[in-house]
């Protein structure tokens, strides 16, 4: 079965509290299990890991990469237009990976315009809310299907 993981980075785990007239009332919670549901009906596993330490993000994308992981759906927060770090570690893995933003991020303030691991992300999505991650995931496990 093919295994691909959902990353999330900072004040993801505050989804349903944190400004919510951005990013909805639902929770990380609520995230995980819609994507769950959605894994089974594709016939895939997927992970889950939040954090808000960049650190940590680096090293669970080693750990990924190390274990064979099939793709990554990510969403770094604010991380996004920050990390070089992240960026390196992702880069470093060879992972396909999709880019996914709640919302719109060039609907907002223009520091959030820039993304630095856009350049290498199969695709970015954003601005769909939670349906965003499903898109990410399903073109993820489509394109494994055709290798």
């Amino acid at each position: 079965m093919k295994k691909y993981a959902i990353i999330n980075g900072p004040n993801l785990n505050r989804l349903g509290k944190r400004q919510p007239e951005i990013y909805g009332y639902e929770t990380i919670v609520d995230l995980e299990a819609y994507l769950k549901k959605e894994g089974e009906s594709l016939g895939v596993e997927l992970t889950f890991f939040q954090s808000n330490h960049e650190g940590e993000l680096i090293e669970k994308y080693a750990e990924l990469a190390d274990n064979r992981i099939d793709g990554v759906v990510f969403n770094h927060g604010g991380l996004t237009h920050t990390s070089v770090a992240l960026r390196d570690a992702l880069s470093g893995t060879d992972l396909p990976v999709v880019e996914v933003h709640i919302s719109n991020i060039y609907n907002r303030e223009e520091f959030r315009h820039l993304s630095l691991t856009a350049s290498i992300a199969k695709g970015i999505i954003s601005g769909l809310g939670f349906y965003g991650y499903v898109c990410a995931l399903r073109y993820l496990v489509g394109e494994s299907k055709e290798a």
